[in-house]
């Protein structure tokens, strides 16, 4: 143990730090301040500090205690912490905060208020950022392949972060698409006490009396192309479809990922719902300082909260509410962090018995702030409970069980934007999994807002080799009514990165061809995009998949009441084609992150993630 100091010589030592030839360095002395206002309790280097923790058992205890920890002690005295702040838990408090988009500009704000909540709890938040890859910046050119691999970059410096610095506990932020289940899968690869919030949805643009999203431009990007739209009208809507902070209103998956944080259990309830702009959103990020705080008393941890269970609920909610195919990936991954098997079918297998009733663009008609203004998350969960589709025993961040959780909500289903679960707008949900021959790993398709007899096609396939030539096909309309557009070398490897194509598929909406042509990809499409639109077909083409061996005019067969994706060619007809297939398609990208990832990322069914998961692990970084 080192010399015990007595406080008053303590601060006697430290006014001294700020002499310089009899005058004060105020900087320095500013960089000192904290310690003068709270002087050490008891000793220099003697006995900490009392907390209501007990930290031997901590994480942080490696940073922060013993006489062997002064100089790791001293760089959190330089950054103006008290010896009682060093000594309580220390939270990792996660944003994706940047000036890329509208989506993450609110989540510094938001952060400051979760820190509140973590210091009024006795933990001693330490804040940080990590990178985002906004999707509708991103789409339609090259920049659309880092946008599914920023998904893992997000998670791993997540980890990397925590590991480094021996946090205890994690609240994390998120704003756009793959923030959300980056974040959320750290939390699970981690697990460590988590709580998550969304930053908050966009408020709807407003033109001639109507409510508009970004989706809405997109789509009149293909008007305009196609001569229905003037230039002056596309440039007075593209100035007002997003008036502020918040990622896009939609159920796209910004939203659809936001809905599953509260149906997951590692956000609060209802606080995926205020929009961003909202300063009502700051008492979320507050009260989850402090439920992260609760969860780390009880030892209650993100696996604890992530079960096969929970992860029922939340496919549950992505289908009612008739949410982003893109969910049907990002399932998958989390699970996978917490080494449990929740496949592309078991998440399909869900949305196949579960009623779609509540009425969202791009299907339907309404918003994220509607769906906020009506009760939110907590109110859909309900009906499901009353159904019977909801597992209640569920732990979640609150460290209180779902049904407990649901037992508060007073409010029903309204009956306009949430309806009531035995008058569903469609029986089954509004995303459904799709098997056959030309995708034996399985795809997935959006059907929300669909009429039955729209979720059957039959059409001659128009290969492209990639989205630029099927975008180029759109804008000079070389195409045909019927045909089925096959958009391949676009997976996780192939591409690489997994593309999204709205710009491609909001195109031909524009031009009024969305229900007359259907599109299939080993890549993905919006939760924005709308029409027969078939994502994650797999195995991918440069895995040798099926989509790789079709040929123009081949009759493709899409049947979404049947769960059907198939190719009218027999077994013998596509081993002849295998064998004369020439290998997967020479990319761009020979170095960098996009060919790392290329080489790292597994099957799409899986969840495309790049390590083995939890299934592998050999400790737990909690109890290292």
């Amino acid at each position: 143990m080192g010399r015990v100091v007595k406080s008053e010589d303590r601060l006697e030592h430290l006014l001294h730090l700020g002499r310089r030839g009899g005058a004060y360095q105020w900087p320095l002395r500013l960089a000192t301040l904290p310690l003068l206002i709270y002087p050490l309790s008891n000793a220099y280097f003697g006995e900490p500090a009392m907390t209501k923790f007990d930290k031997s058992k901590l994480p942080s205890r490696h940073v922060t205690e013993g006489p062997a920890r002064a100089p790791h002690r001293s760089y959190y005295y330089a950054m103006g912490m008290s010896e009682e702040e060093i000594h309580q838990p220390l939270v990792g408090v996660a944003t994706c905060w940047n000036e890329a988009a509208p989506c993450n500009i609110s989540l510094n704000r938001q952060a400051q208020a979760a820190k509140m909540g973590v210091k009024a709890a006795s933990g001693s938040p330490r804040e940080f950022t990590t990178i985002t890859v906004t999707d509708g910046i991103a789409m339609g050119h090259e920049g659309m392949r880092s946008s599914l691999a920023s998904r893992e970059a997000i998670a791993d410096t997540v980890e990397l972060t925590m590991r480094g610095h021996c946090y205890d506990a994690l609240v994390g932020l998120a704003g756009c698409d793959k923030s959300l289940p980056g974040m959320m899968m750290a939390m699970v690869r981690l697990n460590v006490p988590s709580v998550f919030l969304y930053g908050g949805s966009i408020l709807p643009g407003r033109l001639d009396g109507k409510d508009v999203t970004v989706q809405d431009v997109f789509e009149a990007v293909g008007q305009h192309q196609a001569g229905n739209l003037s230039t002056c009208d596309l440039e007075k809507l593209e100035a007002v479809a997003c008036p502020s902070a918040g990622a896009c209103g939609g159920q796209f998956t910004a939203n659809t990922m936001a809905c599953v944080s509260e149906a997951i259990g590692l956000a609060l309830m209802n606080s995926s719902g205020a929009p961003a702009p909202y300063e009502s959103r700051d008492q979320y990020a507050e009260a989850s300082g402090r439920a992260v705080m609760t969860l780390l008393e009880k030892n209650i941890r993100a696996r604890d909260v992530v079960t096969l269970k929970s992860l029922e609920n939340a496919a549950r909610v992505v289908a009612c509410t008739g949410g982003s195919t893109n969910a049907g990936l990002h399932l998958p991954a989390i699970a996978h962090e917490a080494g449990i098997d929740f496949y592309l079918e078991d998440v399909c297998e869900i949305f196949r018995d579960t009623p779609y009733f509540v009425d969202l663009k791009p299907g339907g008609k309404y918003v994220a702030k509607d769906l906020y203004e009506v009760g939110g998350v907590p109110v859909v969960m309900k009906e499901l409970r009353k159904a019977g589709l909801l597992h209640e025993d569920c732990l979640t961040a609150s460290g209180n069980s779902m049904g407990e959780d649901l037992d508060k909500i007073t409010r029903e289903a309204d009956g306009r934007v949430i309806y009531p679960i035995a008058t569903p707008l469609t029986k089954t949900g509004g995303v459904v999994g799709l098997t056959g021959n030309l995708a034996p790993e399985g795809a997935i398709v959006k059907v929300a807002g669909m009429s039955e007899e729209a979720q059957v096609f039959t059409g001659p396939a128009r290969v492209f080799e990639c989205e630029q030539d099927a975008f180029e096909a759109v804008q000079n309309r070389t195409y045909q009514e019927g045909d089925v557009f096959v958009i391949r070398n676009e997976g996780p490897a192939g591409g690489p990165g997994m593309r999204e194509m709205l710009a491609t598929t909001a195109a031909l909406s524009g031009q009024g061809m969305g229900k007359k042509v259907a599109l299939i990809t080993d890549g993905r499409f919006s939760g924005a995009t709308r029409g027969f639109c078939v994502g994650h077909v797999g195995p991918e083409a440069a895995h040798g998949g099926p989509i790789a061996l079709l040929k123009d005019g081949d009759m493709i067969t899409l049947n979404a009441l049947k769960g059907e994706i198939s190719v009218a060619l027999d077994d013998a007809e596509l081993a002849e084609r295998k064998a004369q297939w020439s290998g997967p398609r020479d990319t761009i990208y020979a170095a960098g992150a996009l060919w790392k990832y290329s080489q790292l990322v597994g099957e799409i069914y899986k969840g495309a993630v790049t390590h083995p998961g939890g299934k592998a692990e050999k400790h737990a970084y909690m109890d290292l």
